[in-house]
């Protein structure tokens, strides 16, 4: 492999992930603050970042535990929130699945939403890259995120306590969402996806353990096909009478 110089795929990477740990930081030491205030020990709350690290399902289980829900609802709730996921990994197989397993396993591991934007916009951006290119884009992008977040992770949960209530950590979650989402809605079949869960979240607050939250997700998923599907149908329509 060639050395990495200031210009090659890796450092480019760690540049372009380098300004998500502002965001990083405060979302990951929010977590640990959280958990220990949860009864979590810090062991505990490392392995739990360390192990999950996706913020969003982290907040997600760890309220649903301290509401004393079943172990099954919590599991599924996680994979709910999780299941972007899924959809980052389909749009990168068609770069690195061609990598070698052990790679394949650090990608899947490090897939967050920072990782998977940053790549794949540096992909349409440089086409002609190869695969170890790729790669190495990839993991750069990861290499400032994750030390940071287990780190901060730490920090927060050592804080404990000790965090005044007016530091305002919590903005980082609304705000990181708020980030990743807004660019998405380029679309009228994103609008109503978005319009929809937001609604039936709202509407189905009242549920328990936050299974609003599941089926929201579900009714905006259901929305957003059905107005791509007809927004497809009448192109085709279009199509057919030009």
């Amino acid at each position: 492999m060639p050395p990495a110089t200031a210009k090659s795929p890796f450092w480019m990477g760690v540049r372009a992930g380098a300004p998500f740990i502002l965001v990083v930081v405060p979302f990951a030491a929010l977590f640990g603050l959280v958990a220990t205030e949860a009864g979590l020990n810090l062991l505990e709350t490392l392995g739990f970042s360390f192990a999950v690290v996706a913020g969003a399902a982290q907040f997600t289980a760890l309220q649903l535990m301290q509401e004393q829900a079943p172990v099954l609802v919590v599991l599924i709730s996680a994979l709910a929130v999780n299941l972007r996921l899924a959809m980052y990994s389909a749009a990168l197989t068609p770069h690195l699945g061609a990598a070698p397993l052990w790679q394949r396993a650090f990608v899947a591991y490090m897939t967050v939403d920072q990782s998977f934007t940053t790549s794949i916009a540096a992909y349409d951006r440089h086409p002609h890259w190869r695969l170890g290119q790729k790669t190495a884009f990839f993991f750069g992008a990861c290499t400032p995120v994750l030390p940071a977040w287990l780190a901060a992770t730490i920090a927060g949960a050592l804080a404990g306590q000790h965090i005044p209530p007016d530091f305002a950590l919590d903005f980082a979650v609304p705000i990181t969402f708020l980030a990743m989402i807004a660019p998405m809605l380029r679309t009228l079949a994103h609008v109503a996806a978005a319009l929809t869960a937001v609604t039936m979240a709202l509407v189905l607050a009242w549920l328990p353990y936050n299974l609003g939250l599941l089926v929201a997700g579900f009714a905006g998923m259901v929305a957003g096909a059905q107005i791509e599907l007809r927004v497809e149908r009448r192109v085709i329509g279009e199509g057919h009478g030009t």
